[in-house]
């Protein structure tokens, strides 16, 4: 039987709490020691608690192993540790770097995507954030499986971008930034047929197209039904369309577009021209919000076939041509719908 003396009692009693004391003041000290401002860590799924030590110290973000290790394994954080890319960007105690780790709080680019941008302005727009490379998402953009079963005619995936803030992980592949986008739009979507089945004359290409015209006519929520109805009624009484959104986008697909529609552009030989051609373009012309899907879907009943811009974002409505020349000459002599 080993005897313990009083002095060894107390040797090691010494020992441990000052072991203790110096693991503890080891967690609660601030260290980085970083190449740059900002340090990125892309700890692989299935890393073991070494390797990703390991990693934090070839980073300069941690300064000893041991202390990390033993805090893993006496608070059981070991097996809680979450994969990721993750960003430092400055001293940080080695317990916030584990709670960081536990939380899985990896490192996101946050883009908000706007409603009304073409296809190409949105992965313009992911670009120019950093987020995958401008070729490779217009490449993704003929990804039209992702919306096949919504979409059978679709050439592209104009329309399907859904707006909204997304974040993605710095290192995202194309594919699955537009897959994120579209899979968007098909949850936006189911809800709003859950408010307003699919109208008997139209298919959901055909809401699309129209909702993309009235994102760029309208900009105001309370005016969107009211476009929709002009819309609605002109398709009814198979006249043109006659909006100057598909005019711009035909004038962008042929590189021709600097911000103005001149009196030339609205002969552009274009099947997106509805100044000359009667019916819905060919597709869509924008990435279409919530509310211009809405509005699509159910237009508000109305007799109204014209509509004329008062200069401050709202527009005048006309259920003739008469009232409309008027409205024309009290606010915008230059244009005529």
């Amino acid at each position: 039987m080993i005897r313990w003396s009083a002095a060894c009692l107390l040797y090691l009693l010494v020992l441990s709490g000052t072991f203790a004391w110096q693991l503890q003041k080891e967690l609660a000290t601030l260290y980085f020691a970083g190449s740059s401002a900002e340090v990125f860590i892309d700890i692989p799924r299935g890393s073991s608690p070494g390797a990703i030590a390991d990693m934090l110290m070839s980073a300069g973000v941690l300064r000893r192993k041991l202390p990390v290790m033993i805090y893993l394994r006496w608070t059981g954080y070991a097996r809680r540790l979450q994969a990721g890319e993750y960003r430092f960007s400055g001293p940080a105690r080695p317990r916030e770097l584990i709670g960081r780790l536990v939380r899985g709080d990896v490192y996101y680019v946050a883009v908000t995507v706007p409603e009304g941008l073409t296809a190409d302005e949105t992965v313009e727009l992911i670009a120019k954030l950093g987020l995958a490379n401008l070729e490779a998402l217009r490449r993704s953009l003929q990804r039209t499986d992702f919306i096949r079963d919504l979409d059978p005619a679709a050439t592209a995936l104009e329309g399907y971008l859904f707006p909204e803030t997304y974040r993605f992980a710095r290192k995202a592949h194309s594919d699955s930034i537009i897959s994120a986008m579209t899979q968007q739009f098909r949850i936006t979507m189911r809800k709003l047929l859950e408010e307003h089945a699919l109208p008997a004359d139209r298919t959901l290409r055909e809401i699309v197209i129209l909702a993309s015209i009235i994102e760029k006519e309208a900009r105001v929520d309370e005016e969107r039904e009211l476009v929709a109805s002009v819309l609605a009624n002109r398709l009814q009484r198979r006249m043109p369309l006659a909006c100057d959104p598909t005019i711009i986008y035909a004038l962008k697909l042929a590189g021709r577009y600097d911000g103005n529609i001149r009196k030339p552009d609205l002969e552009i030989d274009s099947p997106y021209n509805t100044y000359i051609r009667r019916g819905l373009p060919p597709g869509p012309v924008a990435n279409p919000g919530v509310s211009s899907l809405r509005a699509a879907l159910a237009p508000k009943p109305t007799p109204y076939l014209y509509f004329v811009s008062r200069n401050d974002g709202t527009h005048h409505f006309s259920a003739d041509f008469r009232a409309h020349a008027e409205a024309v000459s009290r606010y915008q002599k230059k244009q005529v719908r």
